[in-house]
């Protein structure tokens, strides 16, 4: 029987009820197709920062390079931590350090959800750069608490990140209905974005069957509003593709459907799987979160660690819910109710 390690960090807020739900549908569906998850709890998170001052110990990557994988709930709890603190100390380290530069998110309407556009044809996956460009870190503050303070914040394109990523759409594209759509503004950004134009054009010579579109950002979100059906594989940077993934959780129904994979390609370090939403601090343990997105979230873990029968199970036993009406509206039903369902139809 094959095992695998799971470094599980429910993190905060509504991360903790999500995680729970999700792990109790990934093990039935071990259970179902013959393998096991042995996982290990870290209790990073704002209230660790609170006690300790960091978000995780400083070992806190090497603690979790031995793992399979990395499952993580939600981080967040502003009214104690600045965002800017639990996202630079905990989240960003991890995906940088582990080399998750493919961030994916799978934006498509299941059965039941009622999405706010008047489509059926709502299938799109996004392809996000997660390690440079906008979100590298590079900048400071000088003269700060005076008139006269700057603050200067760098996007880093390098050549090689924009073209794995850009390659990682290519055959994301190649698996999908061989269409790819390439984000920028190049028109305003003349240097970076013009890069990542050039890199795109030299590598879609290398995939003569995928169609390739170059898109701005102002109206690429247009278009997924407008004409969702004619999208496929959305490749954007880091900050780009950061809020079209949020415009793509809203019409798939909300964030409570989102889910998402860190993704380290060559698999030499531990990727990580988390849903998109926040850590709801408001609703947190009243048992009224949304656990699809983690649920699905875990699904995509399961398929990366080479269980795609378990994970196809799991997608299948989610609509199998959402098409009874079961978690398809906000607030309709508990996190306990969604989880059982998903579970019920799960063990059919």
């Amino acid at each position: 029987m094959n095992s695998y390690s799971i470094a599980l960090i429910p993190g905060d807020g509504i991360g903790v009820d999500v995680t729970d739900a999700a792990m109790r549908v990934a093990d039935a569906a071990a259970a179902k197709f013959g393998f096991a998850l042995d996982r290990t709890g870290f209790p990073w998170s704002c209230d660790f920062y609170l006690k300790t001052g960091a978000m995780m110990p400083e070992d806190g990557i090497e603690q979790l390079r031995p793992f399979d994988a990395i499952f993580l709930g939600a981080v967040g709890w502003p009214k104690a931590v600045p965002d800017n603190v639990s996202l630079h100390g905990l989240l960003l380290p991890i995906r940088k350090a582990f080399r998750q530069y493919a961030n994916i998110r799978p934006h498509r309407l299941l059965k039941g959800v009622e999405g706010p556009l008047r489509t059926q044809g709502f299938d799109i996956l996004c392809i996000r750069e997660n390690t440079e460009g906008e979100y590298s870190g590079a900048g400071g503050r000088v003269h700060e608490g005076t008139p006269i303070e700057v603050a200067v914040e760098t996007s880093i394109f390098t050549r090689a990140g924009v073209e794995r990523i850009l390659r990682f759409g290519f055959e994301m594209a190649r698996s999908r209905r061989g269409k790819l759509t390439s984000v920028t503004k190049s028109n305003a950004q003349k240097y970076s974005m013009v890069f990542w134009d050039e890199v795109t054009d030299e590598l879609a010579a290398e995939y003569p069957d995928v169609e390739v579109t170059h898109t701005h950002i102002d109206a690429m979100a247009a278009k997924m509003v407008m004409a969702p059906e004619s999208l496929d594989v959305i490749v954007a940077s880091n900050l780009f593709g950061d809020i079209l993934t949020d415009l793509g959780a809203a019409i798939q129904g909300g964030l409570g459907f989102a889910a998402s994979a860190n993704i380290c390609p060559d698999r030499s370090t531990p990727s990580m799987f988390e849903p998109v939403h926040g850590s709801a601090p408001d609703i947190a343990g009243k048992n009224i979160a949304n656990p699809i997105a983690a649920i699905w979230s875990a699904a995509m873990m399961l398929d990366h660690l080479g269980e795609a029968e378990a994970a196809a199970a799991i997608l299948t036993a989610i609509e199998a819910a959402t098409a009874q009406g079961i978690g398809t509206r906000p607030g309709s039903h508990s996190t306990e109710t969604i989880t059982t369902a998903v579970l019920a139809a799960l063990e059919a």
